[in-house]
């Protein structure tokens, strides 16, 4: 099941603002697992992109149309063939990779579709995450992974270090790295080098030529 309503309905991922400032003024966006349609309806009052969306939930595409959005209800896992090579100047994968069931599929879909692509996800090898797993046993829980092992709908929990592994075995140019704790960028030497350690969320920008 992809969408990302979960987390923005208990106000777990606030990255919206950072997002924003990624995109260009009067881009044509595609946003993935869109939920109720914030993040479409602030790029269109902020930045006058022609936003469409694409979300699994019925009752949360009825939410964007009432926001007077183009939403359409899919699941992403089945592909855009409906879309053009390169047709949206940037595709939104806002916190919703790590519940794909076929990630890589989405990604490269994603990378047809769009001239740049804008994926975040919580990392997996946050320090936080980790102690927790050492010193508990159990499946580690945080802010941005806030479900038990039972009823979570992350099925492909991923790192920082996993996705620059794949991008460069998938030949995946990742234009800007962004790390963020608590919504917010953090910079600093820690970060530079250490990001699979210290960021709890990471904000990718990618493309293929």
């Amino acid at each position: 099941m992809l969408n990302r309503h979960y987390a923005a309905s208990k106000g777990l991922h606030l990255n919206y603002s950072i997002i924003e400032k990624i995109i260009e003024e009067n881009s044509r966006v595609l946003d993935l697992g869109c939920g109720n349609g914030y993040l479409l309806k602030l790029l269109k009052d902020k930045k006058n992109v022609k936003g469409n969306g694409i979300e699994i939930s019925q009752n949360e595409v009825i939410r964007c149309l009432e926001k007077g959005l183009s939403v359409i209800q899919g699941d992403i896992d089945e592909g855009l063939k409906q879309i053009s090579d390169k047709y949206y100047d940037y595709v939104i994968l806002n916190q919703t990779l790590q519940s794909a069931h076929n990630p890589d599929f989405v990604l490269e879909e994603m990378l047809r579709a769009g001239k740049k692509c804008i994926v975040s996800f919580p990392n997996f090898a946050y320090w936080k995450v980790r102690f927790n797993f050492f010193f508990t046993g159990n499946m580690p829980k945080s802010r941005v992974l806030p479900f038990e092992w039972y009823n979570t709908p992350n099925i492909h929990l991923l790192t920082i270090k996993d996705f620059f592994e794949y991008a460069k075995k998938n030949n995946i140019k990742i234009l800007e790295g962004l790390y963020t704790t608590k919504a917010h960028i953090r910079k600093g030497i820690q970060y530079n080098i250490f990001s699979n350690f210290f960021a709890e969320e990471a904000i990718f920008v990618i493309s293929r030529d």
